[in-house]
């Protein structure tokens, strides 16, 4: 067997260096995106990232990631309505047990499915939090658009929170739907989507509205504007962009983002 050179080995202190580098804090709430295999050969894997950054944003800090909901299948159909041939199958969401969707990669669903995390009650805009904030941030998570006021995305904007993308692509930055609800735009798409609810009393359906999160909300920006948003936000000189591991990562205040974010759009596509 092919020894692995130490050299290159990442470790759980190692990691919290670099997130300190980076500019992540003690108390600090950040919402984590990372697509892990960027990182490089870390001991322990995934939880020594997770670890890593609970270790420096400590006790009264909280980590956020935003997890959706695994089905495994497309149930809807063009309407957004639940298909009726699988209606009798689809398993109720229930946010003490629902998995993440694999999309969001593995560190989403190891902060998912850690115990003691909590899971916000939205299907698809569902977030899982853990820490000193983890039940502030989930709690009450309005199931009609669910990226806007009182979301766990306003209150990380609110809070003074942060983003971490470490590794991911640009245009995954979830909180910039967010965004999107908030600005002043003209025929921003909606789109309704029906969900089977685990509740007390057994299976609620519900139709849920929502902007249009599959696409930009509005005509005009390509596919991948998120990244463009990003971009032009770090060129201002806001924001810390540096290595965690091998991986390219970003860190934003979420607040200063946000409202970077709504500028941009009204300024391009508000009228």
């Amino acid at each position: 067997m092919q020894q692995q050179s130490t050299t290159s080995v990442l470790t759980r202190s190692s990691l919290a260096g670099d997130l300190r580098a980076l500019g992540l804090a003690e108390g600090d709430a950040v919402m984590l995106h990372a697509a892990f295999r960027q990182v490089g050969t870390v001991l322990g894997g995934p939880d020594a990232l997770v670890d890593a950054v609970l270790d420096v944003i400590g006790p009264g800090g909280t980590l956020l990631s935003y997890q959706d909901w695994e089905l495994n299948v497309d149930i809807w159909d063009g309407d957004g309505r639940v298909i009726d041939a699988l209606r009798d199958h689809v398993p109720p969401f229930d946010p003490a047990t629902a998995r993440p969707s694999r999309d969001h990669g593995i560190i989403a669903a190891t902060i998912g499915t850690r115990p003691g995390a909590r899971r916000s009650g939205n299907p698809g805009a569902c977030v899982a939090a853990i820490g000193a904030l983890a039940d502030e941030f989930t709690a009450a998570h309005p199931l009609d658009f669910g990226y806007g006021e009182d979301s766990p995305f306003a209150r990380l904007v609110a809070s003074g929170g942060r983003v971490l993308m470490v590794g991911a692509p640009l245009d995954t930055m979830t909180l910039l739907h967010h965004a999107e609800h908030l600005a002043d735009l003209p025929h921003k798409r909606r789109v309704q989507v029906e969900y089977p609810l685990a509740t007390p009393a057994g299976t609620e359906w519900r139709v849920v509205e929502e902007y249009d999160t599959a696409a930009p909300v509005v005509d005009g920006p390509p596919e991948d504007y998120f990244r463009l948003i990003v971009t032009d936000y770090l060129a201002t000189g806001a924001g810390r962009s540096g290595l965690l591991g091998a991986a390219n990562s970003v860190l934003v205040d979420a607040a200063g983002i946000t409202s970077f974010a709504v500028s941009w759009l009204e300024d391009r596509y508000g009228h």
